[in-house]
């Protein structure tokens, strides 16, 4: 019996590492979205506390001193807010980016796979015609044997 060997096998296996580690890649960058997103999160929490400080210090007693402080904070906050949006927007191109490049991979792949079912398609239909042939000559054989001269 005749073993399938696909010709392109080796590119086939290249294909599906590249895809694993595609797909590695992709989840430690969404890994990153999220955690860029959660620091991001605390962020604004942190600015509404200081905001919501800042009317408790309007709203009593007012010293002057923490109500500046306070103030600093909130415009250190913002600050530090926008530059994290910049990383969040950073990170969210570096997931979109790793997704193009996992999807484009497991397009090769599945190209490849094709390719392999076509050629195993081919290999049958090729074994299946050698039976026949085979059985013909056994038959023909077997007929010309048997029949009287």
């Amino acid at each position: 019996m005749a073993k399938f060997i696909f010709k392109l096998q080796s590119i086939l296996d290249i294909k599906l590492k590249l895809e694993s580690q595609a797909k590695i890649a992709y989840g430690q960058a969404n890994a990153k979205l999220k955690k860029e997103e959660s620091v991001l999160q605390a962020m604004i929490m942190r600015r509404a506390d200081y905001e919501k400080r800042a009317v408790e210090l309007v709203s009593g007693a007012i010293c002057i001193r923490d109500i500046r402080e306070n103030k600093q904070f909130i415009d250190v906050m913002k600050t530090k807010i926008r530059a994290q949006m910049m990383v969040v927007r950073t990170a969210e191109k570096q997931v979109e980016a790793a997704r193009k490049k996992l999807n484009d991979i497991m397009i090769e792949r599945k190209t490849f796979e094709k390719l392999r079912e076509k050629a195993f398609e081919e290999f049958k239909q090729e074994v299946a015609y050698e039976e026949n042939q085979a059985v013909n000559e056994l038959v023909s054989y077997t007929y010309h044997d048997g029949a009287p001269d």
